[in-house]
């Protein structure tokens, strides 16, 4: 080791010494030669600070996550992990190792260690694992206006709903109750919203429907509904003190954004309202990993990007870390960039002028070094080696450091169908959220009130008709008894005339009148 590999070697370790726990991501490296024993170290008390994973396709961002979520649940924390392009099921099965490996180890300074991990596969699609759900009334009128990007006046009916139907003990469960909710106040319960609540415009409603509509049509009828899956259940330690690492499987959401966003959004939501304050305890929760992270922000609205950002700021001190993994920096909003403490750039591709300025703003987001050109290297790093700068002990960013990354211990490889199918069925939450529950809810309990409504009108239509025939056939009866005493005083003759008409008087009248002829 020469005098500048020894000055570099002092500056890392002393960048990156930390007094509690920490997890080892690698070696730091200097003019392309890796300079065994300068490793850079996280400390666990900083990694609900959140971070960021990015670079082109094929650097290596996701084994950087792999890495990161075996070391994590080596220290006994939960991950969560997002796979969207679907090769982190291998967590559960060890490496089979490589040369390559073991090369690679020896320039970083610590021996090469193959090992499988605890997992839970889950899924809010039709792929198979652990169903995460949730219910309308989870997500409240306040967050479901803003995942559905609605008006104020929209807003203002959803809250309506909510209101109605807590008032009216009708459970808001899955997308079919709230659609008959917003059918039924727009028809049946038309007269009975407008005499409690106000006048509500159809057209609102109507608007509304289509954006539930859009939800239902991504998979939001798989996604809504009971059993909800309780959040606690994402931070379970294994027999032999590991985290284990859910794994949620989503290869078939990327053309659904809207219905990911959502997910992202109630979960955090729902972390943040379950879990205690945690204060400075010296190691997280739980860490999630949300990769493809620009599917979160790329549809999001300015009201949803708000909510997402207030989360962002305020989860942390529950002892929850965030790690969004993208291929650029730019994919994530500036003010949520902004509260990131770990990051990792692996490299960049400059095909273009768009490419080379937004390398360019990439390398203004780490502290500048006096080893590093940062702006000429992010295009030179090779596959596995990443710019690093975390938070130290004292919360200050660590010295940029380009740095080899140690190996994934489990496989790099996905399970076979039959791995994935044992990990599935040997799953303790699998029988607990994979059975489908359709308890009586706004959707039955309204059709219920509208029959009822229905057959009282029906009632009081037969009632009316059997009044109405009532009142006709007594017309007709009345009718009838004056036909017949008009008929009875017509046919009783006057005594005179009777005698007058008599056959008799007849013949007598006509014997007078020939007598006189003749």
């Amino acid at each position: 080791m020469n005098q500048k590999q020894q000055e570099f070697f002092d500056y890392i370790n002393e960048g990156y010494k930390t007094k509690g726990e920490f997890l080892t991501l690698g070696a730091a490296m200097l003019d392309e030669e890796t300079i065994t024993d300068a490793l850079v170290k996280v400390p666990l008390k900083t990694l609900n600070r959140h971070g960021l994973i990015a670079g082109a396709t094929g650097t290596g961002k996701t084994k950087t996550l792999q890495v990161l979520a075996e070391n994590l649940s080596d220290n006994g924390i939960p991950v969560l992990l997002m796979d969207i392009k679907g090769d982190l099921s291998g967590l559960a099965e060890s490496s089979p190792g490589h040369p390559k490996i073991d090369e690679r180890h020896t320039k970083i300074g610590f021996p090469f260690e193959a090992k499988k991990f605890p997992i839970e596969v889950l899924t809010i699609s039709e792929q198979d694992g652990t169903r995460m759900r949730a219910t309308i009334s989870e997500f409240g009128p306040v967050l479901l206006s803003r995942i559905l990007d609605l008006t104020e006046t929209q807003s203002g009916i959803v809250a309506i709903i909510f209101k109605y139907c807590d008032d009216n003990k009708l459970p808001l469960l899955d997308i079919k109750d709230f659609k008959k909710v917003l059918q039924f106040i727009t028809n049946e319960g038309k007269d009975e919203i407008t005499a409690e609540y106000g006048r509500i415009s159809s057209s609102s409603t109507g608007a509304i429907l289509r954006k539930i509509v859009e939800i239902e049509q991504q998979g939001g009828d798989l996604f809504f509904g009971e059993k909800s899956f309780e959040v606690e259940d994402l931070t379970r330690i294994d027999e032999n003190g590991r985290g284990i690492i859910s794994v949620l499987r989503l290869t078939d959401i990327q053309d659904k954004p809207k219905l990911f966003s959502t997910f992202m959004l109630q979960l955090l939501a729902e972390v943040y309202e379950t879990f205690p304050e945690q204060g400075d305890s010296g190691r997280p929760e739980l860490i999630i990993f949300i990769d493809e992270a620009h599917l979160v922000f790329e549809q999001a609205s300015k009201a949803l990007l708000s909510q997402i950002e207030s989360i962002v700021k305020l989860i942390r001190s529950k002892g929850i870390g965030l790690y969004f993994v993208t291929q650029n920096p730019k994919d994530v909003p500036e003010d949520i960039l902004a509260q990131l403490g770990l990051k990792v750039q692996h490299a960049l591709r400059a095909f273009t002028a768009k490419d080379r300025k937004a390398i360019k703003l990439a390398a203004e987001n780490y502290p500048t070094s006096d080893y590093y050109d940062t702006k000429e290297v992010l295009t030179q790093l090779g596959i596995g080696e990443a710019f690093i700068s975390v938070l130290n002990e004292k919360g200050i960013p660590t010295p940029l450091a380009r740095t080899m990354l140690r190996a994934p211990m489990s496989r790099m490889d996905v399970l076979t169908d039959k791995e994935l199918s044992n990990v599935i069925s040997n799953s303790r939450l699998y029988y607990k959220y994979n059975k489908h529950l359709d308890r009586d809810s706004a959707y039955e309990l309204l059709n219920e009130k509208i029959n009822a409504i229905n057959e009282a009108e029906q009632k009081a239509i037969a009632d009316e008709e059997a009044q109405k025939e009532k009142e006709r056939l007594a017309k007709e009866e009345a009718k009838r008894r004056n036909s017949r005493t008009y008929t009875r005083r017509s046919t009783r003759q006057d005594p005179l005339v009777k005698v007058l008409t008599s056959a008799t008087f007849i013949r007598a009248v006509f014997g007078i009148l020939k007598k006189v002829i003749k």
